[in-house]
């Protein structure tokens, strides 16, 4: 089942040089988590944040923090954003040569674990192991940088997975990001999405525009 459209800046696209400032200000403006996207340079093209990062943006605000985990070989990272604050820990298949023990690894450090397919990732990918997590993220961009084009086709995976949650009947998140703005959101959702990540639709035009962002995203 379908559940409340949840909105998940993601601080990709926020100021570096005040995160502890625009967390707080998406925490004012209404937003439900707080996505944040780890790269290693290594299985996607560019480097961001450490678990030192989300650790220290831990005590801005207490909404749940949304890692997503863009690193390979994964495991060894676990745990470390595990202690760091992290709320949800989503990793993709292709980080490691076991998903199934990967998810109890998180499950064990008492996370909500999510599994992220990227836009050649098919759904199919989820049959052994959706009954296992709590969030599906679909990529609706290469990951790996801000600000691209969202990618239709990834709408018919969206729905896809839609009717693999529904039949599953538990309370699973599904998640997209990539491309997402004020133009796509509403078919992002009537495809079945009920967590929106988005960057620069969310942190364009500085805090005085945040809350007015958000709800457009949520497509009111």
């Amino acid at each position: 089942m379908q559940q409340p459209v949840r909105i998940a800046p993601s601080i990709l696209s926020a100021d570096f040089a005040r995160l502890g400032e625009e967390v707080r200000a998406i925490d004012e403006a209404g937003a439900d988590w707080i996505h944040i996207d780890v790269m290693d340079g290594h299985f996607v093209p560019n480097l961001t944040i450490g678990p030192g990062v989300v650790k220290a943006l831990r005590p801005h605000t207490a909404r749940t923090f949304d890692v997503h985990l863009m690193i390979s070989p994964v495991e060894a990272f676990l745990a470390a954003f595990a202690e760091c604050g992290a709320d949800i820990i989503t990793v993709h298949p292709e980080a490691g040569p076991h998903l199934h023990r990967t998810i109890q690894t998180i499950k064990s450090l008492g996370k909500k674990a999510g599994v992220s397919l990227n836009p050649a990732t098919p759904a199919k990918m989820l049959d052994y192991v959706l009954e296992e997590i709590d969030l599906v993220l679909v990529m609706s961009v290469n990951p790996g940088f801000g600000g691209q084009s969202f990618i239709d086709s990834q709408l018919r995976k969206v729905e896809a997975i839609r009717k693999q949650i529904d039949k599953v009947g538990k309370a699973i998140d599904l998640e997209v990001d990539g491309g997402i703005d004020a133009s796509n959101c509403r078919r992002a959702i009537d495809a079945g999405a009920d967590v929106l990540v988005a960057g620069t639709a969310t942190f364009t035009g500085g805090p005085s525009r945040y809350a007015d962002n958000i709800k457009a995203l949520r497509g009111q």
